[in-house]
């Protein structure tokens, strides 16, 4: 199967690149929202991307952005890189994405759809339930979820065959992964597909043989951030302590709350509440602790802990 046209559902931090990376390569994008207040949320995170793009094409045509921790792959290939060219296809991607707020309009003659809606079994559930049966029979549904196993889902979207996960990191357009894992019922053909279209949006496929919660980023990401929540929430240290302790003895280039920052308070949250009744014998972190102060952090109206 040819994928040509690409729904995103979601404009959240990672729906909203993984839509503006698609267009960018020159698929036919469109990103579905909920409601007229969402596309007041989503526009702004398409201006940064767009901007984001920018500044990385513009770093990529000098010395230091020639350097391995500088040069964007999802944007070019290092030997053929043509800043002019890179800044033409962000214009295009620029104007070419399309906002829907009705759900069957969005869809229509739809070759993938990319569910990326919040870490939250009922909010993807609804949502399933709501999107199969205006589901065209030809469309590949897949979820960006970087937690939740396919499987849990595979039911309720209507075309298990027809379903699986493509999961992407932040900040695609320099951490060009994106790892695919079906559940039981996926039809290889289709799985075949998603690692083509990958492959076709600059990402390195990164195929797993089978289901894992956490999928093989999250499942070593995921613990690392939970780490230092707990440091923070059990008052060990401070955040900004935790990641320069990390930064300066790894030589990481960032810190688990710098992170969180990318990640979002938010997703974080729902992470973390998913594993707030695990008995406390089983669980090394204290995660109601951790959630009550992100809660705090978000009624308060903060963005993260270092964005204003």
């Amino acid at each position: 199967m040819s994928i040509k046209k690409v729904v995103v559902a979601g404009g959240g931090v990672l729906g909203t690149q993984i839509a503006y990376q698609a267009a960018y390569c020159g698929f036919d994008v469109t990103i579905w929202l909920r409601s007229q207040g969402s596309i007041g949320r989503t526009k702004p995170k398409i201006e940064n991307v767009h901007e984001a793009y920018i500044k990385a094409i513009n770093l990529m045509n000098t010395a230091e952005g020639k350097t391995a921790q500088n040069f964007c792959r999802g944007l070019a290939d290092f030997d053929t890189f043509n800043a002019e060219e890179c800044l033409k296809k962000n214009e295009n991607a620029h104007n070419s994405i399309k906002i829907e707020l009705n759900l069957e309009t969005a869809v229509k003659d739809a070759d993938l759809v990319i569910e990326s809606m919040a870490e939250d079994v009922k909010a993807k559930t609804e949502f399933y339930k709501m999107l199969a049966p205006v589901l065209p029979k030809k469309t590949i549904l897949v979820t960006n979820s970087s937690t939740l196993l396919p499987s849990k889902f595979a039911k309720v979207t209507g075309c298990p065959e027809r379903y699986l996960s493509l999961h992407f990191a932040n900040e695609i357009w320099k951490n060009n992964t994106a790892e695919i894992m079906a559940q039981s019922k996926t039809e290889k053909k289709y799985y075949d597909d998603v690692v083509t279209f990958a492959a076709d949006i600059r990402m390195i496929p990164l195929q797993l043989h089978k289901e894992k919660n956490g999928y093989i980023l999250n499942s070593m990401l995921v613990p690392f951030l939970f780490s230092a929540m707990d440091l923070w929430a059990t008052d060990v240290s401070d955040p900004k302590t935790i990641d320069t302790t990390w930064v300066m003895g790894t030589g990481a280039p960032k810190g688990p709350f710098q992170i969180i920052d990318v990640v979002g308070l938010t997703t974080c949250l729902n992470i973390v509440n998913m594993y707030v009744k695990i008995p406390s014998f089983l669980a090394p972190y204290h995660f109601k602790d951790i959630a009550k102060r992100l809660q705090k952090m978000i009624d308060e109206g903060k963005k993260g802990f270092y964005t204003k």
